[in-house]
């Protein structure tokens, strides 16, 4: 059975929460580690070809996502490049980051909203509860990533972390 995430807006927030079935160790070291994240980070039929994380407050993750998947039209081929400065990181418990679109060379994409991501990893029931709060500069900021197609993305990206945090236990 399939662990469906809660998706709630509130203004400029975008509020995520999923359980994982998984200890609260593994799930945050999914997040911070490259090795991890190049096995699951983005929607399906998309892989990193890039994934550089330097997990320390100010440093940076810089990453490319590349669409491979045929089916999926004008968007095989595809690259999306995104950058991610920590602000805060509390082992295993919480990491803040500001997400922005980029370039290859991690310049921030103009038109582009960036989101403050706040990620709280809570244990639950031997389980882990992952509580995603993303603040965009104004409701319609958030409106515009939504309308991207953010919601699909996400709950992808998600059920591919489900997979990967089961396949290594």
């Amino acid at each position: 059975m399939t662990n469906k995430m809660s998706i709630k807006t509130d203004g400029p927030e975008l509020i995520l929460e999923r359980v994982f079935n998984a200890p609260r160790e593994l799930v945050f070291k999914a997040f911070s580690e490259a090795e991890h994240l190049k096995e699951w980070w983005g929607p399906r039929g998309w892989i990193l070809t890039v994934c550089n994380v330097d997990f320390r407050p100010g440093g940076i993750w810089h990453y490319c996502m590349k669409c491979i998947d045929e089916k999926q039209g004008d968007f095989y081929g595809f690259e999306s490049w995104g950058k991610g400065v920590y602000q805060e990181i509390v082992e295993n418990e919480k990491v803040v980051y500001i997400d922005y679109f980029s370039d290859a060379e991690g310049n921030e994409a103009e038109g582009m909203p960036p989101s403050e991501i706040t990620m709280t990893f809570v244990e639950y029931e031997g389980k882990t509860k992952l509580i995603s709060r993303s603040k965009f500069p104004s409701a319609e900021a958030l409106k515009t990533v939504m309308e991207m197609g953010m919601e699909q993305g996400i709950t992808e990206t998600w059920d591919r972390l489900a997979e990967h945090l089961q396949s290594i236990q």
